[in-house]
C-alpha cells in the first residue's frame, strides 16, 4: 500500500498544474477566499440592485399607464364640452338669425302699410 500512495504521490508531484496550484494556495490561499467571498457579496448585490432597477421600472410604467389614462379621459371630456358648447353657440346663433323669407315678407307688410296711409 505504501507504493501505492507512493506512486500516486509522485504523478501529482509530476503535474505541474497542480504544482501551480500547490504554491497558488500556499500563496494566495487566505486571499483568495477573501476575494471569492467579496465577488459574490458583490454578484448578490448587483443581482438585488437589479431587481430593485425592474421593480422600479415596473412601477414607474404602470404610473405612466395610469397617468396616460388620466389624461385621455379627461381630454375626452373636454372634447365633449367643446362640441356640446359649439352646437348650443350654433343654436343660438339661428336663433338669432333673421330668414330672408320671413324678412322680405314684413318688408313687404310694412311697406304696404305705409303706402295705405
Amino acid at each position: 500500500m505504501a507504493k501505492e500512495n507512493k506512486a500516486i504521490e509522485e504523478k501529482v508531484d509530476n503535474d505541474p498544474s497542480s504544482k501551480i496550484e500547490a504554491i497558488k494556495n500556499l500563496i494566495f490561499g487566505e486571499n483568495i477566499a477573501a476575494y471569492n467571498s467579496e465577488f459574490e457579496k458583490v454578484k448578490k448585490d448587483i443581482a438585488n440592485k437589479k431587481q430593485e432597477l425592474e421593480n422600479f421600472i415596473e412601477d414607474s410604467r404602470a404610473e405612466l399607464n395610469q397617468a396616460i389614462d388620466n389624461l385621455s379621459t379627461d381630454i375626452n371630456i373636454r372634447i365633449t364640452e367643446l362640441e356640446d358648447n359649439l352646437a348650443e353657440r350654433a343654436e343660438h346663433l339661428d336663433a338669432k338669425k333673421v330668414d330672408k323669407k320671413v324678412l322680405g315678407d314684413l318688408l313687404i307688410s310694412l311697406g304696404e302699410k305705409i303706402s295705405q296711409k
